[in-house]
């Protein structure tokens, strides 16, 4: 999974859009590649912002790229070009994370209006670029998702090696003195009834 670029740009009244500032890793591009990539992915967040309506988001496929593109009903919008492996949830959070804070540390419309393309300093897109770069740290939600998962993956390993073993879950449950009879019955009973539907 990888982020290539974070971009924050203002759409104006015409449809015109300014790149107000943005954030790059072209690190797995060749040196002699990374201006024309830059300036390609630049290019693309334009057309993007262009072509979708205030108050919208949406997501294109663009080869081996993906690109993520939401714009506010206030003009600004932002742009985030990843992998296809990249998750979209994590690209929205991100992207709505960072015009939150762009708008609070940029409130006034009339100063992103009047600035010339590229002419914002926000550090804070590239700690985000960075730091956003594996999304299972970066958004909790998919953390916890990947946990769970985890967590799945062992539970059930761990019940397939018990029944590979020659132990069966239907005579541990006969056998298991810990189970009240009214438990015992209910398992036994949803187990019949689960055994004729597979048949």
């Amino acid at each position: 999974m990888k982020l290539f670029s974070l971009s924050i740009l203002l759409k104006d009244d015409n449809g015109k859009v300014l790149n107000l500032c943005s954030a790059h890793d072209l690190s797995s591009f060749g040196y002699f590649q990374t201006s024309s990539v830059r300036e390609f992915m630049d290019f693309t967040s334009k057309i993007l912002v262009e072509r979708t309506p205030l108050g919208q988001k949406m997501s294109v496929a663009e080869k081996e790229y993906i690109c993520h593109v939401s714009v506010r009903g206030d003009c600004l919008a932002s742009v985030l070009i990843a992998d296809h492996e990249y998750p979209e949830t994590v690209g929205f959070t991100l992207i709505r994370k960072v015009m939150t804070e762009f708008s609070t540390r940029f409130p006034s419309v009339h100063e992103w209006r009047n600035v010339k393309p590229q002419g914002l300093r926000f550090p804070e897109l590239e700690k985000y670029l960075i730091s956003y770069q594996d999304p299972k740290s970066a958004d909790a939600l998919t953390k916890l998702q990947s946990d769970v998962d985890e967590t799945k993956a062992v539970m059930h390993n761990t019940l397939e090696q018990i029944l590979n073993r020659g132990e069966k879950l239907d005579d541990l449950v006969t056998q298991s003195e810990e189970l009240t009879l009214q438990a015992k019955s209910f398992y036994l009973t949803e187990n019949n009834k689960h055994q004729r539907r597979a048949t």
